[in-house]
């Protein structure tokens, strides 16, 4: 049977769809990168926000994120069916019908753009709403299946939230918001392509030209390595920033070199000698730089947090 047809018996032969279905819908991994890169930027901000205000704030951007998944499965359900990491989604699945899918990511987003207007200011909810779409469209629809450049510059659309956050305390957007952007901008590249080194063929059975199909592993693995040393002075640059300080220092200067430990392993990898250990190192590095990311925001918010109580900066 082919991979065609397997996917049409998929679609074909729907279930019923639970609670958790529709949970799972709304990438709630996804989600939890979000709300807590979201909520960093809105905290480390130098205005104050009222705490019903934040609260309904991450809520409508958590459900902004939510209808970005949403749309992304319903476009991406045929390519999804054929690779392992993604084939027991709702729509592939079939517990979902695409039209479901379609209907709530639409609906949600309304409502997200619409709320956050109402609860903080129309820049927020423009960023949200532009965040929707360059996920939505320009990345899941035109960059994913056009150019192994896609999730560089998709990934874009995972940066935005910090942005979003700090508009939402202070109705606009500076050097320290773009700063924000720019370390998950700058992370999302080798963080993907050392997922991408270890699931072997899933993009290449999808037709999804990432790096790893388009340029060769070898290539890939020397883009995590190039791209990984690029983003270090992004992120300990960022220690000297009014968000930053000697505790923010401290925790990117060790992570960073961990990071770059890792990408330069990968580097030097064999393929055959990778692959018979099963991509451990490969693995190793894109659980790392999931940690990565959550650190380094978590030390903004420590940084936050000391300057509250006048300890924090330099």
């Amino acid at each position: 049977m082919s991979d065609i047809q397997a996917l049409e018996q998929t679609i074909a032969r729907p279930g019923e769809a639970g609670f958790g279905d529709y949970v799972a819908l709304l990438k709630p991994r996804v989600m939890s990168l979000v709300v807590f890169t979201a909520l960093v930027g809105l905290l480390a901000a130098p205005v104050p926000v009222h705490p019903v205000v934040a609260l309904a704030s991450i809520l409508f951007i958590a459900l902004g994120a939510g209808a970005s998944g949403a749309l992304n499965m319903w476009w991406d359900a045929d390519i999804d069916a054929l690779m392992r990491r993604t084939a027991r989604r709702p729509v592939p699945a079939g517990t979902v019908a695409g039209g479901e899918a379609l209907g709530l990511g639409l609906a949600l987003s309304g409502i997200a753009v619409v709320m956050l207007g109402l609860a903080s200011n129309l820049l927020a909810a423009g960023l949200l709403a532009f965040t929707i779409f360059f996920y939505a469209v320009v990345y899941s629809m035109w960059l994913k299946r056009l150019t192994p450049q896609n999730i560089v510059i998709g990934g874009a659309a995972g940066a935005f939230p910090p942005v979003i956050g700090w508009a939402v305390a202070t109705g606009g957007v500076s050097i320290e918001s773009a700063l924000m952007f720019a370390l998950i901008f700058m992370w999302t590249p080798p963080h993907f392509w050392a997922l991408a080194l270890f699931m072997k063929d899933d993009y290449s059975r999808a037709g999804v030209p990432m790096l790893t199909v388009t340029h060769g592993r070898k290539a890939t693995r020397a883009h995590v390595l190039v791209y990984t040393i690029l983003l270090v002075p992004v992120a300990v640059g960022a220690a000297f920033t009014p968000i930053g300080g000697p505790a923010y220092l401290a925790i990117s200067a060790l992570l960073n070199a961990g990071f770059l430990y890792g990408a330069w392993r990968i580097w030097q990898r064999d393929e055959a000698a990778a692959e018979a250990d099963g991509y451990r190192v490969e693995k190793q590095v894109f659980r790392f730089s999931l940690y990565y990311l959550f650190l380094h925001f978590g030390a903004f918010l420590l940084e936050a947090a000391l300057r509250g109580f006048g300890m924090g900066g330099w």
